[in-house]
């Protein structure tokens, strides 16, 4: 017994016919005139619990179909050199350490001492970019009292490790927690840096979330904190293959988190972290217990958008804006758009041609100082370009800075890190598909001040449809996890208990 979907036409109607054994049905679609009606009473309820069931069918197949495209597609690609072998990959995981050569040091300090410095313009501080007066300060204690080899130590003090996936090696820092309360399990947590930042970023957050009890942050809930390096940055290897994108990254990173034993886990980052992790909670929903970012971006500006921007300042409360969304937002030509036109000359340029700057960054290790320099001065407070000094070292020590460009200058990755712009950019703003998909997965929010661009909750609430946390913080900028480490470790502690407590994770999706 079955609805046959075969349509027919009688007395000028459509309809399906039913096969019920020996007896078969008509059901018409509406419109003039009767239908044929079934031989008996008991025909005409058979073939209602047959229509039922098959609109019941539709429905089912249209709420999972439906749920199945919220749900961004594993990226599973090659990014090895040459073809892919029919082998299996090698899945081992190897212990790791940053180790530099004498010739590798001799060969940066003689390009430092060979370095050509161009005289900034009177009065111009950061305006034009680095200052070249500061940054001769900066060569200079680089050379004479910087000590790379004590920060390897430094770095050298988490484990790390390397594995390969999809045909790359992977870095990544695993700090596990020193103690652990009897009966409690530490919860994993994948951190992502961004441009121009690296794993060293976390540094000083690591402990706050493995040791937080030791910090004054309660023991309710403790990390075990995993730090991959992104392919084509610091100590991961570069793609061979153009478009390793986001999605790519978010792929390998999803794979990488499984081999390591963790079926549920917590993602956080900022720049192109968020997008990573973004991506992670799109591919993987129901592994990814919770999401925070520390930056937020929206590819897609629709109608509700231009209102708020037009008059938000003026009628907040009708847009959802909340004081503090109009202060960070308006004037909106001189704090958004003029932002986007003044500090976003470097993503066109890494989004076109990366490799023409890149390879000059590649070969001078003062011309990649100033280029990084530069982003740590005003993605950290966008008044610090008024100074000669750029304001650096008022939020970072020289060493933190200098060991954040060892890192670019070593590995020799600068180029393809700004690759990533472009394999990310090059087909455009809001076409691809998990920028039109939104994020069920729970999400906290930590709004810095002094970040680039200010995105408010009520815009962001549309692309991450679950957000459980939003806090506009009361200080600190783009390097968040950096310069602010304390407040971001709390932001992420009072988000997990939130999701811990309410068990939100469950709750994805209904």
């Amino acid at each position: 017994m079955g609805v046959v979907p075969v349509w027919i036409k009688r007395w000028d109607r459509w309809g399906l016919c039913a096969d019920f054994g020996n007896r078969k049905v008509l059901i018409c679609i509406p419109g003039r005139g009767a239908c044929v009606a079934s031989p008996t009473a008991g025909a005409r309820g058979i073939m209602l619990l047959e229509v039922f069931l098959l609109l019941g069918t539709l429905l089912i197949y249209y709420f999972f179909s439906k749920k199945n495209e919220e749900t961004l597609p594993f990226k599973d690609g090659w990014w090895g050199r040459g073809q892919k072998p029919e082998t299996k990959e090698d899945s081992s995981v190897r212990p790791f350490k940053v180790e530099t050569a004498e010739e590798e040091l001799s060969d940066l300090f003689r390009r430092l001492d060979q370095a050509r410095f161009t005289e900034p313009l009177e009065n111009s501080c950061f305006h034009y970019g680095t200052n070249s007066v500061h940054l001769r300060k900066v060569v200079s204690y680089w050379k004479n009292q910087f000590n790379w080899k004590k920060q390897v130590e430094v770095l050298n003090k988490y484990p790390q490790f390397k594995t390969k996936i999809q045909g790359i090696d992977i870095h990544f820092v695993r700090v596990k927690p020193p103690r652990l309360p009897e009966g409690q399990a530490a919860k994993p947590l994948l951190m992502v840096h961004g441009w121009p930042g690296s794993f060293y970023e976390f540094y000083k957050i690591i402990p706050l979330l493995t040791d937080p009890a030791s910090h004054g942050l309660g023991d309710e809930h403790i990390f075990e904190v995993i730090c991959p390096s992104i392919p084509g940055y610091g100590f991961s290897e570069a793609p061979h293959k153009p478009d390793f994108n986001s999605v790519s990254a978010a792929s390998v990173f999803y794979e990488l988190m499984i081999r390591l034993g963790f079926n549920e886990f917590y993602t956080q980052g900022g720049d192109a972290g968020c997008v990573i992790c973004t991506n992670l909670a799109q591919i993987a929903p129901s592994h990814v217990k919770g999401l925070h970012l520390n930056m937020v971006l929206v590819s897609k500006l629709g109608l509700s958008h231009l209102l708020s921007i037009l008059l938000g300042r003026y009628f907040p409360g009708l847009f959802g804006f909340q004081d503090e969304d109009v202060r960070r937002m308006f004037p909106f030509l001189k704090k958004w758009l003029y932002k986007i036109l003044s500090e976003f000359g470097y993503a066109h340029i890494q989004a076109t041609k990366p490799d023409t700057v890149g390879c000059g960054l590649n070969d001078s290790p003062v011309g990649l100082a100033a280029y990084i320099l530069e982003k740590f001065s005003s993605w950290t407070d966008m008044e610090f370009r008024n100074l000669e000094d750029g304001g650096l070292e008022r939020k970072f020590s020289l060493d933190d800075l200098l060991t954040n460009i060892m890192i670019y200058w070593v590995s020799g990755c600068i180029v393809s890190s700004m690759r990533f712009y472009k394999e990310n950019l090059q087909k455009g703003i809001g076409t691809q598909k998990h920028e039109k998909l939104t994020v069920q997965v729970p999400t906290g929010i930590a709004a810095f001040p002094n970040e680039i661009l200010h995105i408010p909750q009520v815009w962001a609430k549309k692309k991450y449809t679950n957000i459980v946390s939003f806090h506009f913080m009361p200080r600190g900028g783009h390097f968040a996890a950096l310069e602010e480490p304390e407040l971001l470790a709390k932001d992420i502690l009072q988000f997990v208990d939130k999701v811990e407590k309410e068990q939100l994770w469950k709750k994805k999706g209904e």
